[in-house]
């Protein structure tokens, strides 16, 4: 059974258990790796560029609920895709909601949520995540 649309390159690492919805709307670049227990729920589509690390348990959603009662309970479901640049890390159990957009060479701290975009090149970290500083490319 093939578990992504696109062909998968022997530069792309996935250690398992890793799990997803469908997985047809997951495209990883080149050079991604996922450590254990990564969970991705492709309801919408997710964009990994190239380069990007994911540490252990970490968890992209784009699923989600409506905030009012009254609607959730109709079973309604929506989804927002996400998207994460090239060269990115992904500390260990953070959590990026649907929706987000992480951009080229940022650094998301161990333990995050990521509820907003995060900008190109910055260390993001908490709950919720927040820049904390730029990375100077140069050195």
């Amino acid at each position: 059974m093939k578990l992504v649309k696109q062909p998968v390159d022997k530069t792309i690492i996935i250690e398992t258990p890793f799990y997803c919805d469908y997985g047809v709307n997951i495209t990883f670049g080149k050079n991604f790796y996922a450590n254990f227990n990564c969970v991705i729920l492709d309801c919408a589509r997710v964009q990994i560029g190239e380069n990007t690390l994911l540490g252990p348990g970490v968890q992209i959603y784009t699923a989600t609920h409506p905030v009012n009662p009254s609607t959730r309970r109709s079973h309604v479901e929506c989804a927002y895709p996400v998207t994460i640049g090239d060269n990115v890390w992904i500390g260990g159990g953070s959590i990026i909601l649907p929706g987000v957009t992480i951009r080229n060479n940022s650094v998301i701290g161990a333990g995050s949520v990521v509820t907003k975009d995060i900008p190109d090149d910055v260390v993001a970290v908490g709950n919720p995540c927040r820049v904390m500083r730029s990375i100077n490319l140069d050195t």
